[in-house]
């Protein structure tokens, strides 16, 4: 799942320029049809990503970033998506200082770039889910572990952007080994955000939505031609 800012203008007992929001919610890389659904709400608010997901059956896997509203569905074994810790550690490299390996960003970098080093590997070979799930806690837990461990043993006093990244790893921390449970599940949300880009390039032509019934029945439309 992924949620991303719309503009509506004539909602009831709020500003045109209120931020509203379109959450999407698709299925994962399973070999199958994919289903691709988009949902307007007027807030960011957790809970309507809980009622956008009410009726699955509990237990599911739910893909996310960081966003901590996707708490509010508790029905979901939520997954952490590593591409977002990875780019936190990348971003927190210093200029000049990407193949200095006793930095802790590029460490922490490397420990990500690991894992998707390993599903490349996986997908060349062609391996089935079943396949992939033993790989992961052969190749892949070790890896997680040493990174947990490794992070515990970081406390800068400086630096900005590898506080953030530590502490970004640290409220993923809870969701970190969930995708090691079904060899099906994806490392990173990257299927979900490619899927909501087409309405994040949309949106820089058509601006805003009219109205809710006009936003609903937009993402009515989105959904049928993106699962199409």
């Amino acid at each position: 799942a992924d949620e991303t800012p719309i503009q509506v203008l004539k909602e009831e007992g709020r500003r045109p320029q209120s931020k509203s929001y379109v959450w999407l919610v698709r299925t994962g890389d399973n070999g199958g049809i994919p289903i691709i659904l988009y949902n307007y709400t007027p807030t960011r608010a957790g809970s309507h990503a809980a009622a956008f997901l009410a009726g699955a059956d509990p237990g599911y896997y739910l893909m996310v970033d960081g966003y901590k509203g996707y708490n509010k569905v508790p029905e979901a074994q939520r997954c952490c998506c590593w591409a977002h810790i990875r780019r936190y550690w990348l971003r927190a490299i210093p200029k000049g200082h990407e193949k200095d390996y006793t930095h802790p960003a590029v460490q922490g970098f490397l420990y990500c770039n690991k894992l998707f080093e390993y599903e490349r590997s996986y997908r060349e070979k062609g391996l089935s889910p079943k396949q992939i799930y033993n790989r992961r806690l052969k190749d892949q837990k070790p890896v997680i572990e040493a990174f947990l461990s490794w992070l515990d043993q970081l406390h800068p006093e400086s630096g900005d952007r590898l506080i953030k990244a530590i502490n970004y790893s640290n409220g993923c921390r809870p969701f970190m080994m969930n995708y090691l449970k079904d060899g099906a599940c994806s490392l990173s949300n990257n299927l979900s955000e490619n899927s909501i880009r087409p309405l994040v390039v949309g949106r820089k032509n058509w601006l805003f939505c009219d109205t809710p019934a006009g936003a609903d029945a937009s993402m009515k439309i989105y959904s049928m031609i993106e699962t199409a």
